[in-house]
């Protein structure tokens, strides 16, 4: 039976360049895919694109490029990813321009995925009845935040991606694919699965395979309930599928690499962002992971099966960024004696020169005791005792960047009006808050762009 092998190269943008190359070199993969992207990172990217339209692409594109073509092209290794952001055609270019200035790698035939971008649309999708009713809260209709729209972005599938494979391309680069796209793609196009009857089942196990690859180490020992059991974490092994056409598949890792793979590990990510796992939806299907089946079958190896499926949905997620305020921050550590309360009486003098001297009236605030209940907040235990040091945290938003430079001076003033014993005081940079606004779009609202050329 034949047998496909996908290798995922990253999980995020600034992820570890290393195991993806470890996953290249040794791991035997027909396909590697790598994601770049978080929900939000669209409209960071955009506005890099505004300021110069030679932008807007990941920067680690060429990086990662530089690293890992010279392997995956001399092995014959397909690569998919999703770093093209906000400029795939840009970033294409220049990992074009890079290939040839190298000699050898003339007839690389590199493709581009786009259309995810509908920020131009949206008045046209509203004047047709597009409600863009936010996700999260139930608002509805743009008018509250249009002024403030950075970028708009839906999530696309593997229709662009299979088009490209069935083109020759050995390298795809894309904007707003779905995270475990890459993976489907590659399945499909091994296959021969079609968006229709008879492949749901198959198209619902490449998504729920495409899920467990998708953020990397998660389901090789890193962020892992098995941390004690991960050994060398220092050089965690990045994870691998061996997918037949039923599909089952197998979870692994490269040889001589870190981590775990175990049947936990497995199962934390299979859970990993699920609400319904009855019904998770992705834009090439829905997949039903109420059969699904893990069982180790040999060291650092785990077999999944009993995967379902269900139609496609007829809409696509669609993430709206849009400018919203500012945010101040700063950090003081206060030390031992009486730390705790120094830090409390810190609090309490923010507070009031905020309200009285200052005059800024965040839209939020908050305070973290690090060491206390910074990640526990209020079920954090009691402290009993002296500490020796409690770090205070002060983090603010507020609407205009000069009340952002107000408050986070007020971290520099806790040095003299704090508790004896302040150790030291960063009044971080404001930076602009770009808030998300998730949505859902008709699947047509959204026209593919894809282009195959030759180094």
């Amino acid at each position: 039976m034949k047998t496909v092998r996908l290798g995922n190269g990253s999980a995020y943008w600034g992820d570890m360049l290393d195991p993806a190359v470890d996953v290249a070199a040794k791991g035997d993969i027909d396909y590697l895919g790598l994601d770049h992207l978080a929900e939000l990172t669209l409209a960071i990217l955009q506005r890099y694109k505004n300021k110069d339209p030679k932008y807007g692409y990941i920067p680690d594109l060429i990086p990662w490029t530089k690293a890992l073509l010279p392997i995956t092209h001399e092995k014959g290794i397909t690569m998919i990813t999703n770093a093209g952001g906000a400029n795939p055609e840009e970033g294409a270019r220049q990992v074009m321009e890079w290939a040839r200035a190298q000699g050898r790698y003339q007839g690389l035939k590199v493709g581009t995925v786009g259309g995810d971008d509908v920020f131009g649309k949206l008045d046209e999708l509203e004047a047709e009845g597009v409600q863009f009713v936010n996700m999260d809260t139930g608002e509805e209709g743009l008018d509250r935040i249009r002024d403030d729209i950075v970028a708009a972005n839906a999530y696309i599938g593997s229709e662009g991606l299979l088009e490209a494979l069935e083109a020759g391309a050995e390298y795809i680069i894309a904007g707003r694919i779905s995270d475990g796209a890459p993976f489907v793609s590659a399945l499909m196009h091994e296959f021969g699965w079609r968006f229709e009857d008879g492949y749901w089942d198959k198209i619902g196990g490449a998504i729920t395979i495409g899920h467990l690859l998708e953020c990397a180490c998660f389901c090789t020992g890193g962020g892992s309930n098995q941390w004690r059991e991960a050994v060398d974490p220092w050089k965690i092994g990045f994870p691998i599928a061996e997918v037949n056409e039923v599909p089952e598949a197998v979870i692994t890792k490269p040889p001589d690499t870190g981590g775990i793979v175990n049947q936990w590990t497995v199962k934390e990510q299979l859970l990993y962002e699920i609400i319904d796992p009855h019904n998770y939806y992705m834009p090439d299907g829905v997949a039903d992971l109420g059969g699904v089946t893990v069982e180790e079958v040999g060291q650092n190896r785990v077999k999944v099966e009993g995967f379902q499926g269900k139609p496609r949905p007829g809409t696509l997620k669609l993430c709206i960024g849009y400018e919203d305020g500012w945010v101040a921050e700063g950090l003081l550590l206060f030390s031992w004696p009486d730390a705790l309360d120094k830090a409390r009486r810190a609090e309490g003098i923010v507070r009031k020169r905020l309200k009285h001297r200052v005059n800024v009236e965040p839209e939020e605030i908050r305070f973290d005791y690090i060491g206390v209940n910074a990640l526990h907040e209020e079920t954090a235990a009691p402290i009993e005792g002296e500490m020796n040091e409690v770090g205070l945290r002060i983090a603010a938003r507020v609407r205009t960047r000069k009340e952002a430079d107000l408050v986070r001076r007020e971290a520099t003033h806790l040095w003299t009006l704090g508790g004896v014993g302040t150790a030291f005081g960063v009044p971080f940079r404001p930076r602009p808050v770009v808030s998300l606004w998730p949505t859902l779009v008709p699947r047509e609202a959204v026209e593919l762009q894809v282009k195959v050329e030759e180094v």
